[in-house]
């Protein structure tokens, strides 16, 4: 899968591509964009596909906000090394220990500093936070001052699956671009030109489980995603402990890791998806009433920190598993 900055290709969103060129030829483009949709769905894509745009000093061109990768702004943005640009993400100023759920306050100030210098090219500087529901209060407070000051011709792009989780006062100075799931027709044909070996019946499975997201989709090819999908729908009707103890081996077996991620984050979806349609009171598996709502909520944050300790912390994954699985059997089973 080529890496978002890298990516010359816009597919689907077009609306939300449209909006920001038309403020850009009309110079009426705000300091400030929250790209927001699904994970996967291409929300970093479309960010960096802006900060060409800009840094190239917006091109007369088709497809909406094309720069050709032959270009020197093109080139340079790929390989991180163009002087107007700068990106946060989990990681960033991290050291040696880098943590995946979290942008720091290090990271953060970054950005009132970078803003302040002179562009290198004359033109914008141009911030991609790429994960901004990872800020923790501290660097949150700290991209808050930015957006209070803005300067000149300085763009911050922040790219969030959870903006819910921003301040309100962040989301309040921001124009926000929803970008949603593609659908099938659009979806399929991509996954037949990533995937041609797959058989059709295993794509079609996979753009189910990928709820329109292409990113998540290929991570479920990586990963085995039917497989892994059977095995947490086995899950979370609480196996017996033998059967559990398969599951783990399995997912232990895969030593990059790939399965173990994808199993906690696709149990972590199933939980989320039965908890909303029983508070909502619509159709719901019946396990979900086994445990007051509240209880499941609970158990979903403590699935995502057992999944990130372990694989932050390199702890042995089939008992993280067999941790997990103890923690959904009804008490006393």
């Amino acid at each position: 899968m080529i890496e978002p900055r890298a990516n010359p290709h816009l597919i689907g969103h077009e609306d939300a591509a449209a909006a920001f060129e038309r403020a850009a030829r009309a110079d009426r483009l705000h300091h400030a964009w929250l790209l927001a949709g699904p994970e996967g769905v291409g929300k970093a894509t479309l960010a960096y596909r802006f900060a060409r745009f800009l840094l190239a000093g917006r091109p007369e061109a088709t497809p909406l906000l094309h720069v050709a990768p032959e270009s020197s702004v093109f080139r340079r943005i790929a390989s991180s090394s163009h002087a107007d640009l700068l990106t946060i993400e989990a990681g960033t100023l991290q050291g040696d220990r880098k943590r995946s759920d979290v942008i720091n306050v290090d990271a953060a100030r970054l950005i009132p500093g970078f803003f302040a210098l002179t562009a290198a090219e004359g033109g914008w500087r141009v911030v991609v936070v790429d994960g901004a529901e990872l800020m923790n209060p501290s660097a949150a407070n700290a991209i808050l001052k930015v957006l209070e000051e803005p300067p000149p011709r300085a763009m911050l792009l922040l790219v969030s699956s959870l903006p819910g989780r921003l301040l309100p006062t962040i989301r309040s100075r921001c124009r926000r671009l929803d970008l949603h799931p593609l659908a099938d027709e659009v979806l399929h044909p991509m996954l037949a030109e990533w995937l041609p070996a797959m058989p059709e019946g295993e794509r079609r499975a996979l753009a189910r489980l990928s709820g329109g997201s292409p990113g998540r989709a290929l991570q479920l090819a990586e990963s085995g995603g039917p497989a892994v999908q059977a095995m947490v729908e086995e899950a979370l009707v609480a196996p017996t402990p033998v059967r559990a103890m398969q599951i783990a081996d399995r997912l232990a077996a895969d030593r990059g890791g790939a399965a173990f991620g994808m199993f906690f984050t696709l149990l972590r979806r199933g939980l989320a998806a039965a908890s909303g349609s029983a508070a909502r009171g619509s159709d719901a598996p019946a396990w979900i009433a086994a445990r007051p709502l509240a209880d499941w909520a609970g158990l979903w944050d403590r699935l995502g920190r057992l999944a990130e300790e372990t694989e932050r912390l390199n702890l042995d994954r089939k008992q993280a598993v067999l941790t997990g699985l103890s923690w959904l059997r009804p008490e006393g089973a």
